[in-house]
């Protein structure tokens, strides 16, 4: 089942310029590397794009693809990383693909693993960055980001959710068997009998009060993700005093009309400069 997200797909604006941090070594050119291995796996692999005049002081953003955790493709990222190039200069950029569920496979833990490894061989390689990271994730990829920072690493700074998935035991997933469907196909467990289970892989119930700094991008009509993922999960963070930023736009899966994509992409750059 594709889930396609429109998002920012054919946003090519001028916007206000980016702050450019002080850097030490001037002679470090960009550079790009394609399908970066960090396993065995064909599908463990990443993109890197490096800024120029980069030093152990660069962040780096890490953008996770949706589709349902059975599909999907860093390809699906490219516009996003168009976009971080342009209007966010000074970061790096790391760009994924994780193996992907199919029966034997579950999403759980095994993505979480795979976002692990990146992290680790980012940390590990001398690329000349620094151990602080952020997240734009779309979709499912915005719940692994989620996840991921608020249950399993430290190093996070700050997330991007766009249209991502908070909590499995909201009663607007429970009674929904097409969604219901979908993430027992994700997992490999009957939802009704591993409620426990769903719970744990709900960032809506592994946020802390020491959760990293979300944006939280929604639409009020979005047919996969109902609008109490993102009003509640905004709740949560309010009530643990997390720092958080909440839009909701008119229409479905990220297929927002023009100016809503705008201001959502603008509120996102903003947020990053602010918070990372």
């Amino acid at each position: 089942m594709k889930i396609k997200f429109l998002f920012f797909g054919f946003i090519a604006l001028l916007f206000f310029s980016c702050n450019s941090e002080e850097t030490i070594n001037q002679n470090l050119d960009a550079k790009t590397i394609l399908n970066v291995s960090y396993g065995n796996n064909v599908q463990q692999k990443f993109d890197l794009y490096l800024p120029a005049n980069r030093t152990t002081n660069t962040k780096t953003l890490i953008l996770v693809h949706g589709g349902g955790w059975i599909e999907g493709d860093k390809a699906d990222m490219n516009y996003a990383v168009d976009i971080v190039k342009q209007y966010l200069p000074e970061y790096a950029i790391a760009n994924i693909n994780y193996r992907l569920a199919t029966t034997g496979n579950p999403a759980f833990p095994m993505q979480i693993d795979d976002i692990e490894s990146v992290i680790t061989k980012l940390k590990t390689e001398d690329y000349q960055i620094s151990d602080d990271f952020g997240f734009i994730g779309v979709s499912a990829g915005a719940h692994l980001s989620m996840l991921y920072s608020y249950a399993y690493n430290s190093d996070i700074k700050v997330v991007c959710s766009i249209v991502g998935p908070t909590n499995f035991t909201d009663v607007n997933y429970t009674s929904n068997p097409f969604m219901v469907a979908m993430f027992q196909s994700a997992t490999g467990l009957v939802y009704s009998e591993n409620i426990g289970f769903y719970q744990q892989i709900s960032p809506f119930h592994r946020a802390t009060a020491n959760s990293q700094p979300t944006i939280l991008l929604y639409g009020n009509a979005d047919p996969l993700i109902p609008t109490t993922q993102g009003q509640d999960m905004h709740a949560k963070l309010n009530e643990l005093g997390v720092y958080n930023e909440f839009y909701l736009y008119n229409g479905g899966h990220g297929d927002w009309a023009i100016n809503d994509q705008i201001d959502a992409y603008n509120r996102m750059v903003d947020f990053i400069k602010n918070k990372f």
